[in-house]
């Protein structure tokens, strides 16, 4: 429950690149905060000077100081005072801090709010040229070891639109993992220096990607969009029966050899229902 006449959290997008974007409403919001909550504030002093707000104080807010920020953030709230909340670039709690800070003031009673904006991931995605109706956003990847060799396995078998942030000296050896798991054919647009003077979106395949990069020195982060992964090719009645029979034999029920075939090769229930049923029962074991 929001405790009543309190003050509130507003997470601010601001620009990616070009402070162009900054918004009349972000504006209104850092010029009427009690504090500005942000990574850099040499970084978010500039963007204040630019959009003319003066005499609101900054403190540093990253992933080292988050938690630490949360007890003062509460009390600005509770003398019903504003806080906002800025990222480096984009929105707040995407790839950047924030997350932590939002959930304690939500958790503690108080009201969260946001002014939305510019995000990197939103703009690369709508302009990859891939399907936009479902995507799924993974950041960065681990860096190294297990995790990283587990997060690329669900890229590569990831059905939807995946958006991926990269850093420049890292952004190689990205592609060239992604393409020995999702294979060198499979579509990605690489997005770089986004609403800057030198904005670059460049379309291939995976092993294309890898060509290009090895003639350059990336600059600037990125953001890495690759195409979902083809559906499996579909499945024939003979493949069907065959894998309901294997599964009958090692003793599974037809109704569990159904659910097992069916989530095995991807094909509709009642298609495998209806094959089940013309197979004879297997014999009771004597």
């Amino acid at each position: 429950m929001t405790f009543s006449g309190t003050g509130r959290l507003v997470l601010v997008a601001t620009p990616i690149g070009n402070l162009g974007d900054l918004s009349a409403r972000a504006v209104d919001a850092l010029r009427s905060a009690a504090l500005i909550c942000c990574e850099d504030t040499r970084r978010t002093g500039k963007l204040l000077q630019h959009a003319g707000v003066r005499g609101v104080p900054m403190a540093i807010t990253n992933d080292h100081t988050e938690h630490v920020r949360i007890a003062e953030v509460l009390e600005l709230l509770a003398g019903g005072r504003d806080v906002a909340l800025v990222s480096d670039a984009g929105t707040p709690g995407i790839s950047d801090p924030g997350e932590h800070l939002a959930r304690a003031v939500i958790e503690a009673g108080y009201l969260v709010s946001a002014v939305p904006g510019p995000a990197a991931l939103v703009m690369a995605l709508v302009v990859s040229g891939f399907d936009t109706t479902r995507f799924v956003f993974e950041g960065f990847l681990p860096r190294s070891g297990s995790d990283r060799t587990r997060r690329l396995a669900d890229v590569a078998g990831e059905r939807r639109t995946i958006v991926l942030y990269e850093a420049p000296h890292r952004v190689a050896r990205t592609i060239d993992d992604l393409s020995h798991h999702c294979g060198g054919g499979r579509r990605v647009a690489l997005a770089r220096e986004l609403t800057k003077l030198h904005e670059e979106i460049w379309r291939g395949t995976l092993s294309e990607a890898a060509a290009h990069l090895a003639e350059r020195e990336p600059r600037g982060e990125y953001v890495v969009v690759v195409d979902g992964a083809p559906p499996p090719p579909e499945s024939d009645d003979h493949a069907i029966t065959a894998a309901l029979r294997a599964e009958m034999a090692r003793g599974a029920t037809r109704k569990a050899a159904v659910a097992t075939v069916t989530a095995d090769l991807g094909v509709q229930k009642r298609r495998v229902f209806d094959i089940a049923t013309s197979l004879p029962r297997p014999e009771a074991p004597r």
